[in-house]
């Protein structure tokens, strides 16, 4: 429907009512977390890399608009873009109903399952049971920690900041298991030499509830025509290669989902 929708439009058309909300050429400032490879991460001269980097880089030039990338903590993402700290967030936030109650989302730009990850072989299940009493790590305000709670009651969880502060807990030993993006655990820990010795532990977990149906960009409620224009853009990146070479940079296989 929503396809159907903004191809009648045109991009033209969009990026017209888009002219609403900010002048055109003014810059489009984006949310990022900055910490969360290989979707976004620092290098040691300060820049920012990354698919979401990319992928706000070529949001930007398809607008026209110069990038102004805005750090900002995960768990404050939501509060700044409401504050009007930036436009959008381009930050691998998770489309769920509890989100969409303070604001809005473009269409996915991908979708990866959710799994635990702990020691290989570690002497206990990935289920309510064999959790219980475990320490497991997730990352703060996320939809992990919402999972975590419904769950595994019986864990003892243990929150943290960033992704990147869990995978150094669960490298020491400090934790017994993590739940977070199957792909970014993947990339971002199990195929480095830290993540030796790691494995994923049961299935994807099934929760719709927590985990929503893919990661958007979000936006605020009153800025539909940005929304619009954003997503006709996620479609027209999908469709024109874009995509695919984007994609191909950091993964090997399309994460876009079904």
């Amino acid at each position: 429907m929503i396809k159907k929708k903004l191809t009648a439009l045109g991009l033209a058309g969009v990026l017209a009512l888009a002219s609403g909300i900010a002048t055109a050429g003014d810059p489009l400032r984006v949310g990022v977390e900055g910490a969360y490879p290989p979707f976004s991460w620092k290098e040691a001269d300060g820049s920012l890399k990354g698919f979401d980097i990319d992928f706000a880089m070529e949001v930007c030039k398809r607008l026209n608009r110069e990038c102004v990338l805005v750090e900002q903590e995960w768990d404050g993402m939501i509060p700044a873009l409401l504050a009007r700290k930036f436009d959008t967030i381009i930050a691998s936030m998770s489309i769920t109903e509890e989100r969409k109650k303070k604001i809005d989302f473009t269409i996915k730009y991908y979708n990866t399952p959710a799994k635990l990850v702990s020691k290989a072989n570690p002497g206990f299940e990935g289920t309510a049971d064999g959790l219980n009493g475990k320490r497991l790590g997730v990352q703060r305000a996320t939809t992990h920690q919402c999972s975590a709670e419904k769950l595994y009651p019986g864990a003892e969880l243990v929150l943290y900041g960033t992704q990147e502060e869990v995978w150094q807990d669960l490298a020491s030993g400090r934790l017994d298991a993590q739940l977070s993006d199957s792909l970014q655990a993947y990339e971002g820990f199990l195929a480095l030499d830290a993540g030796k010795g790691f494995d994923f532990l049961g299935d994807a977990i099934d929760d719709i509830e927590c985990q929503g149906v893919g990661a958007g960009f979000a936006v605020r409620k009153q800025d539909s025509a940005l929304r619009d224009a954003l997503s006709q853009i996620i479609l027209d990146i999908r469709a024109d290669g874009t995509y695919k070479a984007m994609n191909d940079a950091y993964f090997a296989v399309d994460i876009y989902g079904g």
